[in-house]
């Protein structure tokens, strides 16, 4: 391990295991997804080595990281940000050319992951996440005495994050799961993704710039690039390793998931898999404005060549003709539309194949498919079947990650309701209704409860509001646990636990449960929130 010192913008090619750069033997290089052309430099491919480095540092930083108080921690994810701010424009020359992504959607991209680091600094500064709850001791209560209780989350241990293959910024190396993870105190060892190292290694060095400006254990953040499914199982196998965020495929999910939960002591994946986000085309509203409906359907799918989580991959409607002229007006609108890059030649492949094994099975046939396309690109496609094929072929119902969807039509509001039933867990569920929809859709918003983490009406599924009351997570395959979110604030409690302390001397007490409240947080004292 070697320490160095780069000029903002400079890439070595090399890990970062706390404050040292690491290089290693095995090397692998980033490819521009619309071309394949090598782009330089050579990237050192940690393994097992740097995996043990990083996580030793990480079990030595959490006593004092954890602990910290939260107008610290609270600057240090305001450091974050604005250390990510300074990279500039070289960060988004090297993710355009690394991701094949428009400017504009990387610079809207970085803002999200700024306004998301300090969304979680005002809410550490804030401290509800804390949850500090006091029950003070009734020694003279009757038939027996309540003890002094004193209860308050803390950090769960050093986190796992896996970077996304879609999202360079917002869902990689400082983006919401490192952020969340930071901001309940967790130390981050990042596994960079091996298709945009050069833009994943600028984001560290900033990350890694703040912890040092901050004065925090070197150990609270590393990052490791590389290739290798290896790299992975020995980040998620270690037991310094408390909890995993990961966004990705369902395929690479599962896998993590069957590591941590084999280990001596399992732990928590925190997996956001696989969604096709049904969209309910409702009569009226197909009445109303098919066109417009035609219109938004193409642009979300096609958007971004389709690789967001919340693409609109499944449509349904009722058999009639406001339905057949929407597919109609939707055909048009791909087959004009034009192909844009995938992300990688591994996720067109598999695009690729996932379109042409779907309209091989039986009842389902070919509407439109996009123009023609050049090296990387992927024509869009849209795809036709009957509810009654869905509900006897339950595979009809899996993604095809990219810009593609199958539209569904049922034979009746009945055979509607039955197919969102038969579905598996999703991200999202968008209702298009009008005024005379409202009383068909009070008996199927329900039903979508049941099956998504967030319910649109009259919009489009992509694009995630990075708020507060967000939702982000959805029943399984769309995420392994249902119960939390990626995105909003409530991501920070996927790494929290609660601890009680009874009866303990007020000296021994961590500060938000003293009597004189030193970080002056929020707090429930016998039942009532007392500041």
């Amino acid at each position: 391990m070697s320490k160095q010192t780069a000029a903002p913008g400079t890439i070595w090619g090399v890990g970062l295991v706390g404050a040292a750069d690491v290089t290693a033997a095995e090397t692998f290089v980033a490819l521009n997804p619309a071309t394949g052309t090598p782009l330089e430099p050579a990237f050192s491919a940690a393994g097992a080595a740097e995996v043990e480095a990083a996580c030793a540092l990480a079990e030595a930083a959490f006593p004092s990281f954890s602990e910290t108080a939260p107008a610290l921690r609270a600057t240090f994810l305001e450091s974050v940000a604005a250390a990510v701010t300074d990279l500039g424009a070289p960060l988004i020359a090297r993710a355009m050319a690394e991701t094949g992504l428009p400017q504009a959607r990387l610079e809207g991209e970085r803002a999200r992951t700024v306004g998301q680091l300090r969304l979680f600094a005002d809410l550490v500064r804030a401290g509800d996440w804390v949850q500090a709850t006091i029950d003070p001791a009734l020694p003279d209560r009757k038939p027996l005495p309540r003890p002094d209780l004193r209860r308050r989350h803390v950090a769960l241990g050093p986190v796992a994050v896996f970077g996304a293959s879609n999202f360079p910024l917002a869902f990689s190396v400082a983006g919401g799961d490192t952020a969340s993870a930071l901001a309940a105190g967790c130390p981050v060892v990042v596994k960079g993704h091996p298709a945009h190292p050069g833009t994943g290694e600028l984001v560290a060095r900033a990350v890694r710039a703040a912890v040092a400006a901050c004065g925090l254990h070197e150990g609270v953040f590393s990052y490791l690039p590389g290739p290798s499914t290896a790299l992975g199982t020995a980040l998620v196998a270690d037991p310094r390793i408390k909890a995993v965020g990961f966004t990705g495929s369902r395929g690479g999910g599962l896998a993590l998931m069957r590591v941590a939960a084999g280990r001596a002591e399992p732990i928590p994946v925190y997996a956001e898999m696989s969604a096709v986000n049904p969209v309910l085309l409702l009569p009226g509203a197909l009445r109303a404005r098919s066109a417009a409906l035609a219109a938004g359907f193409v642009q979300s799918l096609t958007l971004g060549a389709g690789q967001f989580c919340t693409n609109p991959g499944l449509l349904i409607g009722i058999a009639g003709p406001e339905l057949d002229a929407f597919a109609e007006e939707a055909g048009a609108l791909i087959r004009a539309s034009a192909p844009h890059a995938m992300l990688t030649a591994e996720i067109r492949a598999r695009f690729e194949v996932a379109v042409a094994a779907m309209a091989d099975r039986p009842g389902v046939t070919v509407a439109a498919r996009g123009a023609a396309a050049g090296p990387g690109g992927a024509p869009a496609a849209l795809l036709r079947t009957e509810a009654r094929r869905v509900l006897a072929d339950r595979a009809l119902a899996d993604e095809m990650f990219g810009p593609a969807a199958l539209l569904v039509t049922a034979a009746d509001p009945a055979e509607l309701a039955g197919l969102i039933g038969s579905l598996g867990g999703q991200l999202t569920a968008t209702l298009h209704l009008d005024r005379a929809d409202e009383h068909l859709a009070a008996g199927l918003v329900p039903l979508l409860a049941r099956k998504a983490g967030r319910i649109l009406a009259n919009g489009w599924p992509t694009g995630v509001e990075v708020a507060p009351a967000m939702v982000h997570g959805g029943p399984f395959p769309a995420t392994s646990d249902g119960r939390s979110t990626s995105v909003g604030t409530l991501a920070i409690e996927r790494f929290l636990r609660p601890v009680c302390y009874q009866d303990l001397p007020d000296a021994l007490l961590p500060p938000p449960l003293r009597p004189d409240n030193p970080w002056h947080l929020p707090r429930r004292i016998d039942g009532t929130l007392n500041g």
